[in-house]
């Protein structure tokens, strides 16, 4: 066992910032309005076991499909980039009219474990040990439950004039990380 705590923090640091979760609270509050609830539980559970996998077969997976690394990025960056389009603009793109509850879509895909999280597991897995980044998924997963949970009181404090300016700001800041994610990874497409 590699087990290493600045390993951890390092990677736990940087997940965190890549599942930015508490910048998709004003998404969160959205998709409660619409579904009338969020499985908190579910959604952290499916999107801990979607980083656990992809983190152990995700390339493999991948190249068995005939998806490199990078197409797979720039298809996240597109996702991203609508969703905080959704945002910014306060228009509907996303349409499922028939679910009951919002948990594995949009929420635990592609919000918490989406391309962003995806890439990030790859290129921090040529660089940690396993183990290490193993802990800090399930670290940053226990504090995604916590915001999903309490979403509701977070909504309350901020209020609806508060919730629209984070969720503007948010996505302008999900924009610019959809749009590096494309400019990082389109240039992989044509080599």
């Amino acid at each position: 066992m590699n087990m290493d705590f600045r390993e951890i923090f390092t990677v736990g640091m940087v997940l965190f910032a890549v599942i930015d979760i508490v910048g998709t609270i004003p998404v969160v509050v959205d998709l409660r309005t619409k579904h009338g609830h969020i499985e908190s539980g579910k959604a952290s559970i499916v999107a801990g076991i979607i980083m656990l996998v992809f983190l152990f077969v995700g390339e493999e997976f991948l190249k068995l499909i005939g998806i490199d690394v990078h197409s797979f990025a720039v298809a996240g960056s597109f996702v991203l980039f609508f969703l905080a389009l959704e945002m910014i603009l306060g228009i509907k793109l996303y349409r499922d009219e028939d679910a009951k509850s919002a948990s594995i879509v949009p929420l635990a895909f592609p919000l918490i474990a989406g391309a962003g999280t995806m890439t990030t597991l790859l290129s921090l897995r040529s660089q940690y040990h396993p183990e290490n980044i193993v802990v800090a998924i399930v670290v940053n997963i226990i504090l995604v439950y916590a915001v999903l949970k309490s979403s509701a009181k977070i909504e309350k404090i901020l209020g609806k004039t508060g919730l629209g300016v984070v969720r503007k700001t948010f996505g302008v800041v999900l924009l610019a990380i959809a749009v590096k994610l494309f400019a990082a990874n389109v240039k992989g497409l044509f080599v």
